[in-house]
């Protein structure tokens, strides 16, 4: 048997609910700031207690694996159907900083549960929904009669997150092995409201870049020399100013290649969402919105690819005036990547446009950070119909689609292992990830737990039949 009823399942979370909690308690106090040197053993700590916990949930396999930063878990139990698909499960136990004169009401690493609601650092990114998935497999087990899950399952919780995942692509591409699977959920993001469930099909990647300028060989006169010799300053500005056309798309020759178009159908899925731009723009503490003619504002930052000033420098910048051509000047400068594009080729783009652009006495430098690639599960894939399957029953509505903005590893995990990635999420947006007060919803909670007593069997079964 691998589908659970809803009742077996239900029943048995309702009885595990105040356990489970009680241990999730205990994880959030161990404060595993991954970018705080001084909270290393606490890093560890925090693996340690996780790779532990697994154990005693029944995976046969459950590992601290060192990395060059701090260490990330796996566990791995496989099921006794040897045909059944390989499920990665992805997340991480690192945590942002957090100090109670931030502004939080209570101490962040001392969990309260308040009005429904768990609070501390840790509740909702990400501790909370990794977790929901050690109570979520011990319901499907229990529901179905399995001694062993419906799907072959591997965790992979890492310990860097929070910090960039400096060295999670080569964590990856040694364990790949090990990490071998045929789909990837990520539980490392949220719904867009507790009204509307969603699941979210794709994140874009990134690009970041400092272009450095280079004038003259000091500050100089600008009345003996200004306007008779390069400004690099000027320049930086000339840049910025070419970045994009008239119908605010980016304008570097190239930078569109591979971009995969929205189809008409991902356009309405979207434009079903309640959306009110309103109160978006005063989340955004913004007075207008301002992007690529054509598109909507959630079209703009799921799903279209984009460039930002990040920042500028050059010249004097104290008070009153000083009449110079500075030597030097800088610019930064970002870009998001939706599927089809490639981080190389961005930055090949990039470099040949400064290039051509600069004029001859201006000499340039251009670094690149933070490459990620973009990814994307098509809405016809069966590993994300098993996903809103599980997610409609736990809910009992409609679940619909959502992409994210923002980047982070998942891509990694897509490029190196070579399959697709779903995302299963059920924080909000009021959760408040990385600030003062971050918690999670204890009813949606139990929700992301009863999606994964669903989820496995569906998997199974859906895949079997492809």
């Amino acid at each position: 048997m691998s589908i659970a009823p809803d009742s077996a399942v239900r029943a048995f979370i309702a009885d595990h609910r105040a356990a489970f909690l009680d241990d999730l308690a205990d994880w959030l106090r161990i404060p595993s700031v991954s970018a705080d040197p001084a909270r290393a053993g606490d890093v560890r700590r925090s693996a340690a207690w996780l790779a532990g916990k697994l154990g005693e949930t029944g995976f046969p396999v459950a590992e601290v694996w060192e990395t060059a930063g701090a260490p990330a878990v796996f566990a791995e139990w496989p099921s006794d159907d040897p045909d059944a698909p390989t499920v990665l499960v992805y997340g991480h136990h690192d945590v942002q900083p957090a100090a109670r004169e931030d502004g939080w009401h209570t101490e962040p690493f001392e969990p309260v549960v308040r009005d429904g609601r768990l609070y501390a650092r840790g509740a909702a990114d990400d501790k909370g929904q990794v977790f929901f998935h050690t109570l979520g497999l011990r319901a499907h087990l229990a529901a179905t009669g399995r001694a062993a899950p419906a799907v072959h399952l591997k965790l992979l919780i890492e310990g860097e997150e929070e910090s960039g995942s400096p060295h999670f692509a080569d964590l990856v591409r040694d364990r790949a092995d090990r990490l071998a699977c045929d789909a990837v959920i990520v539980s490392d993001t949220g719904m867009w409201s507790a009204d509307t469930p969603t699941v979210c099909t794709g994140m874009r990647g990134l690009v970041e870049c400092q272009i450095d300028l280079y004038g003259p060989a000091q500050d100089i006169h600008s009345g003996s020399f200004g306007g008779a010799v390069p400004n690099p300053a000027t320049e930086a500005a000339r840049l910025a100013a070419a970045l994009h056309d008239e119908d605010r798309r980016v304008a570097i020759p190239g930078f569109y290649d591979g971009v995969i178009e929205l189809t008409a159908q991902e356009r309405e899925l979207f434009a079903e969402l309640p959306f009110d731009e309103a109160a978006w723009l005063r989340t955004a503490h913004s007075h207008a919105v301002l992007g690529e003619a054509g598109h909507t504002t959630l079209e703009r930052i799921w799903a279209r690819p984009t460039a930002e000033v990040n920042g500028m420098g050059g010249g004097y910048q104290g008070p009153g005036g000083k009449t110079v051509v500075p030597s030097s000047a800088l610019l930064k400068l970002s870009f998001r990547l939706v599927a089809g594009m490639d981080p190389d080729a961005v930055q090949d783009a990039v470099r040949a446009w400064v290039a051509e652009r600069l004029p001859e006495g201006i000499r340039h430098e251009i670094t690149f950070t933070g490459a990620t690639r973009p990814c994307l599960t098509p809405l016809d894939h069966p590993a994300l119909r098993s996903v809103v399957r599980a997610m409609g029953r736990a809910f009992e509505q409609k679940i619909r689609f959502t992409r994210e903005g923002g980047s982070g590893p998942a891509a990694d995990l897509q490029d190196i292992l070579g399959a697709p990635v779903l995302f299963l999420g059920i924080s909000v947006p009021s959760d408040g990830w990385h600030a003062p007060n971050e918690k999670v919803e204890l009813d949606l909670l139990m929700k992301g737990v009863e999606t994964t007593a669903y989820l496995w069997g569906d998997l199974a079964e859906s895949w079997r039949d492809r």
